[in-house]
């Protein structure tokens, strides 16, 4: 057992929590706790070192004073503004937030799909793939010649300027909306609770009811979680709320969004194109009726095999940053990301 004592609050499951001790140093004595009451987390921090926060809330005064002995809080994701950072100056204790590499990577993934839907990807790869006669010969080109769009491509449209809105205003969600940021997107969000104003106005956010989300929206990006509450919740009537010719992302958990639903919307041609990383029932059959859907380049339907937050998944190896800052201070080197 480790010398030196971390409280580890996080709202994640059983999965992550492995991956995340597994990946600790052999000098730290890690206790995780899974969404513990105010109440208990002051109980256990008189005897604490480093205060390590994933996805649990607010850490606010009264916890920072009863830190008597902590020599770091460390926010795992970049969503800070629920620290009482001005307690943590008063009392002396350093505030880091450390960005989530796969956060980063699945909100990458939902901009590349709308990319993707937005220039019909699927079908100009088809296209060029199958090179054949489009009724002129080929001639070679220069400043005065050149055969634009000589396969007579329609409905190839842009992100730039769009309206996106997110479904599930989480780490990744954040990661996202700064990635838009480039696009100058208008951004719409519906999340039970609203974010505070001020990060709202930083982020250029506007908060929606989900069927206004839906409406107003030119992309939509489910990144909504695994809860039951989320089971099969974007479905039918979703999708008929949805503009006609609107594209639907799906980089959230598996099981949100009624597939067999979404084809109809496809195929109706009430969606312009849908993008999905994570499925009902995985792996993917090679009979699943979305992978028939997909086949036809004009549905404008994008499948990946669940890698939007990259090659692995919960392993210790991508944990081993969550105490990078830790190991700073008992090294006596820089805090990365210090806020305080």
């Amino acid at each position: 057992m480790g010398t030196h004592r971390v409280l580890f609050l996080t709202g994640r499951g059983e999965r992550h929590q492995k991956a995340a001790l597994e990946a600790a140093p052999k000098s730290l004595d890690v206790m995780m706790r899974r969404n513990p009451s105010k109440s208990d987390v002051i109980a256990m921090l008189p005897d604490v070192d480093f205060l390590i926060s994933e996805r649990f809330g607010m850490i606010d005064r009264d916890i920072v004073a009863a830190g008597k002995n902590l020599k770091l809080i460390q926010r795992l994701g970049s969503r800070v503004w629920d620290i009482d950072t001005e307690a943590a100056r008063e009392s002396g204790v350093p505030v880091c937030f450390m960005p989530i590499r796969t956060c980063q990577m699945v909100a990458e993934h939902a901009v590349l799909l709308m990319l993707m839907l937005a220039r019909r990807m699927r079908e100009l790869l088809y296209i060029t793939d199958r090179a054949g006669d489009w009724g002129m010969p080929p001639r070679r080109c220069d400043e005065n010649y050149f055969a634009y769009n000589w396969s007579n491509r329609k409905r190839i449209d842009s992100l730039s300027d769009a309206t996106v809105g997110i479904l599930g205003f989480g780490e990744i969600g954040t990661e996202l909306a700064k990635q838009l940021s480039g696009f100058h997107c208008r951004i719409l969000y519906a999340k039970r609770q609203r974010l505070p104003e001020t990060i709202e106005k930083e982020l250029r956010l506007s908060h929606v009811p989900r069927d206004e989300l839906a409406r107003w929206s030119d992309f939509v990006v489910c990144l909504l979680p695994n809860l039951p509450e989320n089971n099969q919740i974007i479905g039918r009537n979703f999708f008929s709320q949805m503009q006609r010719g609107a594209h639907f992302v799906h980089c959230g958990a598996p099981g949100v969004a009624i597939e067999d639903d979404l084809i109809a919307a496809l195929l109706e041609r009430q969606l312009g194109g849908a993008a999905i990383d994570c499925f009902t029932y995985e792996p993917l059959r090679p009979d699943d009726p979305l992978v028939t859907v997909a086949h036809d380049p004009q549905n404008n339907l994008v499948l990946t095999p669940h890698v939007a937050a990259g090659t692995t998944s919960a392993s210790p190896e991508e944990r081993v940053g969550d105490y990078a800052n830790i190991v700073a201070v008992l090294n006596g080197h820089e805090l990365r990301h210090r806020l305080v």
